[in-house]
């Protein structure tokens, strides 16, 4: 099947990972996934939710926010509230990362991470994630430099991306195009390991089969295979 940018269906948009892209906060990362691009920020504080207080154990959470102009029309800024989709976003976010933290060795601390899209084409909750990962792993590494954490606290990369069914075909990584046309859509995350953290998907008005469930599992593996070959690389790991 041909695809409107003429990439191979297991084949990602090209990425890149821009470290320290703010001056003023070095634990940030700009994400490109094709036109995609999202600002992530990892930020420590001294609080943690009230649940976990006096058990000496952190926390790692995610706000989302997709800028006004990122899309074609104007989005107005939520200032009354969080809509659903942003709020399950950012759970999203939070839950993949807080997978592979040691929140016991991160100590009573919080870690938030903002995810702000500055240009939206598609795959943007997954973008983030990968681009969150880098910017916490910055994160933590400052807190280490300065002797506040000791320990293995990132237990090892995690990433994520999109695939679909398009044309009765599955594809990886799906623009705005394909995701509006597409019959089946799903993000995964996945560790380096290789292990599940969190799989989304939902058909469109038709059903889909294990056969293509199974072949977008590997397209996405595949791809957040890469992914975290480029986070290591940013990383320089």
């Amino acid at each position: 099947m041909a695809r409107e940018d003429g990439r191979r269906r297991d084949r990602l948009r090209p990425v890149t990972l821009e470290r320290g892209f703010l001056e003023n906060h070095p634990a940030s990362v700009l994400v490109t996934a094709g036109k995609t691009r999202v600002l992530c920020a990892a930020t420590a504080g001294r609080r943690v939710p009230s649940f976990l207080r006096d058990t000496g154990t952190g926390w790692v959470t995610a706000e989302y926010s997709l800028l006004p102009a990122s899309t074609a029309s104007r989005r107005p800024r939520e200032r009354r509230g969080i809509g659903g989709r942003t709020a399950e976003i950012q759970r999203f976010i939070g839950r993949v990362l807080r997978a592979v933290v040691d929140r016991e060795a991160l100590g009573a601390r919080t870690i938030t991470l903002d995810c702000d899209v500055l240009e939206a084409d598609g795959g943007t909750r997954t973008a983030a994630l990968t681009g969150a990962w880098v910017a916490l792993s910055d994160c933590v590494a400052k807190l280490e430099a300065d002797g506040a954490v000791s320990g293995e606290v990132v237990r090892e990369p995690v990433a994520a991306v999109s695939a679909g069914v398009l044309e009765g075909k599955p594809i990886l990584d799906l623009s705005y195009v394909e995701d509006c046309a597409a019959s089946v859509d799903m993000n995964v995350a996945m560790t380096a390991s290789g292990e599940f953290v969190e799989i989304q998907g939902t058909a469109e008005g038709e059903t889909f089969g294990r056969d293509e469930l199974d072949e977008m599992l590997r397209l996405a593996g595949r791809g957040i295979r890469k992914l975290i070959d480029l986070q290591r690389e940013a990383l320089g790991r």
